[in-house]
């Protein structure tokens, strides 16, 4: 499984600007929602009951806030690059920076291990992070994190 099976380069967006984690989780379900024609707050309300499980701030700076619907049918990823670094209750206590949102059928299982394995396992590189955080447009970095 690669990033680019679940991620658009019209998915990613870099200089985003919000002030703390329910308005990070809110803009993501608005963009995402909009994409999947979806109801927004469904999606807020699915990913706030995960985030209440404990956070998916993983360290380092970043997040993979999932969750899963059975409206969807396939895989759908999306990064935001925060332009200044928020609170998420992440796992080491660090502000994050990058976030990959992963949304999932409800009957994909197995796929939801392997799609945040994937994900986690390219974000945990501090190269690859390092360059995410100085890539300068979506494009860029769509193309770093498709790479390999």
């Amino acid at each position: 499984m690669n990033i680019q099976d679940f991620l658009s380069p019209s998915d990613v967006a870099i200089n985003v600007s919000v002030s703390n984690r329910p308005k990070l989780l809110f803009e993501l379900a608005s963009k995402a929602g909009a994409r999947l024609r979806l109801p927004p707050d469904h999606i807020l309300e699915e990913l706030s009951k995960r985030e209440e499980l404990g956070s998916t701030g993983v360290g380092d700076g970043v997040a993979i806030p999932h969750a899963r619907f059975p409206e969807i049918d396939k895989l759908f990823g999306m990064l935001f690059r925060l332009r200044q670094p928020i609170d998420f209750n992440a796992l080491d206590g660090k502000p994050i920076d990058v976030v990959f949102l992963l949304l999932l059928p409800e009957s994909a299982k197995g796929e939801q291990l392997s799609a945040l394995a994937c994900v986690a396992r390219k974000l945990r590189k501090p190269a690859v992070t390092a360059a995410l955080r100085k890539a300068t447009d979506a494009a860029e970095t769509f193309l770093i994190l498709a790479s390999e």
